[in-house]
């Protein structure tokens, strides 16, 4: 591919997790120094040249997306003590091919030279994502649905702007070629983005800052702070949104570091003192520093040499989460960037974009989530803020909650954390499937 010089696909079929599935793992080389880790998995159910395609992306910044599938939504999960996995009934590769990405570089086993601005990172998926459709024709005919969580709420974002952008550049390109009767088969293609999926997510701190306080002391679960740490957080507010509005008008690490260290300490960093699950509120933090034992089993059963082998990865020692890329976007500021505002030109471009939250999470609570949704500015803010919530059933239950309008829904997810398809595994297949099959909640 002309457009991307260097670039590289090296790729091993590996028996592990799902044996039952087409499986590819390996590295897509963007360039010398970007070396992208990826392990696919094939639809269970459906044509293969029929099934969709969904890219997930974990957040940190700079954890791993092999959280995502060990944990979460992936064909199999780790087993206790981390020497094996299990089937996972819930996968989300029920109906769709799913990709699991390590990004940015220096992530899990991706490795490379540093990315250390969503936006970057955006444009090394742009870039990844035409050489896998490039080197596996087979699936060119599948719809790109691009989801993730967490600080997916700006990776997400980000990756549909380069996307987006590529495309209108591809489609320029193409309209000059053939006006000069030149061929261009050998430039960039256009990737068939149908729909994003944001789960318990930070994208616009302004508004999700504001609603912290109420997951903390006044949410449908019990109080986990006192009403007066609630109003401590609540008196800083002002503060944390006026240099909030700063860094969305300034967009670099001068005007947005400071109000991510004041929002930060002022705000979360009462909840933090508290000890309990940041993910969950119902529960104590324990295991780890991202409070999931299930986190440790992990990294034990990724550092096996005979999984790493099967796996071929460059990489000897697998870490969860890379300290380094997070503090590398944390003195960029990129955390407090608005990246709400990327959105709009989807719908607009009839992109479906779905933001959905577990209810019991406080770190990206769906209170803040459904505020800045519907504080969004696009044509259907009115219709979507007139449209009202229902509820959405799966099977004789009743699973949450669903607000839509045109090509934009909202959907509150009962009982479950940060993490939706760890504590709700059924109703988050329900949810994939539904909407990769654009059927109504």
């Amino acid at each position: 591919m002309d457009a991307i010089p260097n670039y590289q696909l090296r790729v091993k079929s590996p028996q592990l997790c799902d044996t039952n599935v087409t499986q590819y793992s390996g590295y897509l080389d963007t360039s010398e120094n970007k070396h992208f880790y990826f392990w696919f998995f094939e639809a269970r159910k459906g044509k293969r040249e029929d099934a969709p395609l969904i890219l997930w992306l974990n957040g940190g910044p700079g954890c791993s997306s092999f959280t995502g599938l060990l944990m979460e939504l992936g064909p199999c999960r780790v087993s206790p003590g981390g020497n094996d996995t299990e089937h996972n009934p819930f996968a989300w590769n029920d109906r769709a091919h799913v990709i699991f990405l390590d990004q940015p570089t220096n992530v899990g086993f991706s490795y490379g030279s540093d990315v250390f601005t969503s936006l970057a990172a955006g444009k090394d998926v742009n870039a990844l994502l035409q050489l896998f459709y490039e080197g596996f024709l087979q699936y060119a005919k599948s719809e790109l649905h691009v989801f993730g969580e967490s600080y997916g709420g700006h990776y997400v974002p980000a990756v549909a702007k380069a996307i987006r952008e590529s495309n209108d550049r591809v489609k320029e390109n193409r309209r000059a070629a053939q006006l000069q009767g030149v061929d261009d088969s050998e430039n960039l293609r256009m990737l068939p983005l149908v729909s994003i999926g944001i789960g318990n997510a930070i994208v616009d701190p302004l508004v999700q800052y504001k609603y912290y306080s109420q997951m903390a002391c006044n949410s449908t679960y019990a109080p986990v702070l006192s009403k007066e740490q609630c109003k401590a957080m609540d008196d800083a507010y002002p503060t944390c949104a006026q240099m909030t509005r700063t860094c969305y008008r300034w967009r670099n690490a001068l005007a947005c570091v400071p109000a991510m260290m004041y929002c930060g300490n002022k705000i979360e960093g009462m909840y933090m003192k508290s000890g309990r699950n940041p993910y969950d509120v119902r529960r104590d933090c324990e295991g780890n520093d991202l409070c999931y034992p299930i986190l440790n089993d992990v990294d034990t059963y990724l550092n096996l040499p005979e999984v790493q082998r099967e796996l071929g990865v460059e990489v000897s020692k697998y870490v969860s989460c890379s300290d380094k890329v997070y503090t590398g976007f944390s003195l960029n500021g990129d955390l407090m960037k608005p990246f709400h505002q990327e959105i709009p030109p989807l719908l607009a471009d009839g992109i479906r974009v779905l933001v959905y939250a577990g209810d019991a999470d406080f770190i990206c609570n769906w209170y803040g989530n459904k505020a800045w949704s519907m504080e969004l500015e696009w044509p259907g803010k009115d219709a979507f803020n007139q449209a009202g919530d229902k509820e959405w059933a799966v099977g004789r239950g009743s699973a949450g909650e669903v607000r839509s309008y045109g090509n934009f829904t909202f959907l509150r997810v009962f009982g479950a954390g940060h993490m939706v398809p760890y504590d709700q595994p059924a109703n988050a297949l329900d949810m994939i499937n539904r909407w990769l099959a654009n059927e109504e909640f």
